[in-house]
């Protein structure tokens, strides 16, 4: 069963459900030991599904398993498909369930104070850079004001290390992004993606944000990790869903 998972501390409505799954539980062996969601990192396609099936039984339906590539595609969560290419999603509708998957990368679960609409965003670097939250906000539909977003564990500053060209990509959008970088002791820069992300959901005109102190580098009892693991590793999932 799964033994460990992470509820959002947030201001969200009462019909709004949110979970980030962390490796604990399931049956996949090592390096994937733990719960791991991935059927693209080299797993026992066998021990996926099962942990897979686990984790459905806590939800209303089946989620719609991503195929994200770090780009700005925001899709349905009710759409129908396999291998579908896209690094958000959205429902509008009770009973359906977003979904992505991180190990380092930053998990965004967001819904609007109403509890009318929910979506999941996969935002590493990359992703960030080329706008995948504000194509989120934008798909959402509601006023961004009455917006919120959750930021799940992710690969924290003292441990991403970047080159010059990343500050760069993201000064040219906006020159205060140049805050969420220091220097590390071996020339390269040290990169907060959680302060590039609540610039970003500014700009978009989204105010609340919660979370973003979890390091899946640091806790590797509890979290995947794509760096610190070499990048063979298992994936952990975001999920967000409207009560049916």
């Amino acid at each position: 069963m799964i033994r460990d998972w992470i509820a959002p501390d947030w201001d969200a409505p009462d019909n709004v459900h949110a979970l980030m799954t962390t490796r604990t539980g399931g049956g996949s062996r090592p390096p994937y030991h733990g719960f791991n969601l991935a059927g693209h990192v080299g797993d026992d396609p066998r021990c996926v599904a099962a942990n897979r099936r686990q984790l459905r039984s806590m939800l209303p339906a089946e989620p719609l398993w991503l195929t994200q590539v770090h780009g700005t595609r925001v899709i349905e969560a009710g759409q129908a498909g396999a291998n579908l290419e896209a690094d958000a999603c959205v429902a509008h509708h009770p009973g359906q369930v977003c979904l992505v998957l991180s190990a380092d990368c930053l998990p965004v679960l967001l819904c609007d104070a109403e509890g009318t609409v929910v979506a999941a965003a996969h935002a590493g670097w990359r992703g960030l850079a080329a706008g995948v939250l504000e194509q989120t906000v934008a798909a959402m539909a509601v006023l961004p004001a009455r917006l919120m977003a959750w930021f799940g564990p992710l690969i924290t500053q003292p441990s991403f290390e970047v080159g010059a060209e990343v500050r760069e990509i993201f000064c040219v959008h906006n020159s205060h992004a140049a805050a969420a970088f220091v220097p590390s002791t071996r020339g390269k820069l040290l990169c907060d993606l959680t302060i590039l992300a609540r610039q970003r959901l500014a700009d978009a005109g989204v105010t609340r944000v919660f979370g973003g102190d979890l390091s899946t580098y640091a806790d590797p009892a509890r979290f995947y990790s794509y760096r610190r693991d070499g990048g063979n590793t298992g994936r952990m999932a975001a999920l967000i869903w409207l009560e049916a």
